[in-house]
């Protein structure tokens, strides 16, 4: 399963209940559209280190890097490579 597949996955599941894929675009903002308050950013950055293994910092822990699916994809991919 992608990074991508994983976190769609736990969103869908852990904040709008289903999984009907069709209920969250990569681009929705999460705090935007009301699916993560600001507990669930800290879930959802739990569930980061827990699952690919990278080590989040205190000034990566901003919305450039986690408001969405795509974001975070691409953040996991810069943490991967570093």
């Amino acid at each position: 399963m992608s990074s991508e597949e994983k976190i769609r996955e736990f969103i869908l599941e852990n904040y709008l209940f289903t999984d009907d894929q069709s209920e969250l675009n990569n681009d929705d903002s999460f705090l935007d559209q009301g699916i993560l308050d600001s507990t669930g950013i800290l879930e959802i950055i739990f569930f980061i280190e827990d699952e690919f293994g990278i080590k989040i910092k205190d000034d990566e822990m901003v919305p450039d890097n986690l408001d969405s699916v795509n974001r975070i994809v691409a953040f996991i991919k810069r943490k991967q490579q570093e």
